[in-house]
């Protein structure tokens, strides 16, 4: 994804690592794939494993603020790890990094609300990499002091060759200033990046502004809602200026972001250091509209893909996502698969170790099967008939056999 492609390819591996790329005649003792296209491994941008095991996506009906609410049922009806239970991975994470994986994965931004770091660290050493971002929520100052204390205690978990750290303050309804700012001077201190949901729903505009409206209502039926005072809440465009304080900051979605020229030309400001994360299916169920992926283009900023949750969508499936941004006429294939790679490190502040074939790289790779011609291998690997036969991570086969 940094140059043209190479007909007749080759890529050396050499104790996990990519040692040369070329052409034909390819070396001595190679393994000849056939008909296949290599990629770098594919980046999922954002998304919430802890609902990997939904058989479907959660009624989207009601737009934002009533999905929510059925979430927040969901979770409270199967909680993802129940107390006195052994830190083993979760079926709903160990299916979902599985999914991952024979989808092409080898790099994901995951939310990680509840789950202890331990519940991924077994199933992350045998498949994706995570940079695992531990969510914070709170509204009044019972709420500030609880998360901030289980945050601290939390640090130094998130660490290791396949598990990397990351902060995420929720969204601007869900987090008072203090605690998103708490979380994102802590971000400084210890170099990580920070992903919080910004501009999602219209409803978080009049909510924002005069604490009113269907997002209040939600808050108040789930007991969020201070009883004393209100909290000091942030528009969109003033959390777009404390997540630029972070080394590497994502505002993910950003559906209506557009409608809000201050937080736009402060996105755009900060595109140095801040990145976008789209999850189109999940945009076009819960607001029926794809992401306004060309404002984003407009203003500079580099666009990854996501997933979000199968609480949202049918699969985890990274192409699927640009197959709908293609379709849609958004991007073209080349960009698309750009936003599901280098974009993608990048935003994970992982651009040297993800997102390129290129010597001294770890060799995450995606090996794909088109099944008929294309006039060219963005189209092949983005046709839905086209499959995902091999999946490496470091020179590690995480999906399939060579």
């Amino acid at each position: 994804m940094q140059g043209s492609p190479l007909d007749g390819g080759w890529v050396r591996i050499e104790r996990g690592r990519i040692t040369a790329v070329g052409r034909r005649p390819p070396p001595g003792g190679a393994v000849d794939l056939g008909d296949a296209v290599i990629l770098p491994g594919l980046v999922n941008g954002h998304t919430h494993l802890e609902f990997s095991n939904c058989e479907t996506p959660l009624d989207p009906s009601g737009g934002l603020p009533a999905w929510i609410e059925r979430v927040v049922q969901l979770r409270r009806a199967r909680p993802l790890v129940p107390p006195g239970n052994a830190p083993e991975p979760a079926d709903a994470i160990r299916q979902g990094l599985a999914e991952s994986a024979a989808a092409g994965v080898t790099t994901i931004g995951e939310i990680a609300t509840l789950a202890p770091a331990a519940a991924y660290a077994a199933a992350a050493a045998r498949g994706p990499r995570l940079r695992l971002f531990r969510e914070g929520l709170g509204l009044s100052a019972a709420a500030i002091r609880q998360t901030t204390s289980r945050l601290a205690a939390e640090w130094g978990t998130s660490r290791g060759p396949a598990l990397l750290g990351g902060l995420s303050p929720h969204a601007p309804y869900s987090v008072a200033a203090p605690l998103g700012r708490w979380m994102i001077d802590a971000a400084r201190r210890q170099r990580l990046p920070v992903a919080m949901h910004i501009a999602e729903s219209p409803d978080e505009t009049p909510f924002l502004a005069s604490g009113i409206g269907r997002f209040r209502h939600l808050l108040e039926s789930l007991g969020a809602w201070p009883a004393d005072l209100p909290p000091q809440l942030l528009p969109a465009a003033d959390w777009i200026t404390v997540l630029a304080r972070a080394p590497r900051g994502i505002v993910v979605h950003g559906t209506f972001l557009p409608d809000d020229a201050l937080a736009m030309a402060r996105l755009a400001r900060h595109r140095d250091r801040l990145a976008v994360a789209i999850c189109p299916r999940t945009t076009l169920a819960l607001s029926g509209r794809l992401p306004p992926l060309a404002a984003f283009r407009d203003a500079g900023v580099r666009v990854t893909v996501g997933t979000d949750s199968r609480a949202s969508n049918p699969d985890l499936s990274v192409l699927n996502e640009c197959r709908t941004l293609v379709d849609g006429g958004l991007a073209s294939p080349a960009e698309a698969l750009r936003m599901a790679t280098r974009h993608g490190a990048w935003a994970l502040m992982l651009e040297h170790r993800c997102g390129l074939l290129a010597p001294g790289r770890p060799a995450d790779l995606t090996i794909l099967r088109p099944t008929s011609p294309h006039p060219d291998p963005f189209s092949a690997v983005l046709d839905p008939t086209t499959q995902v036969i091999v999946t490496l991570r470091s020179g590690r086969v995480i999906h399939g056999e060579i």
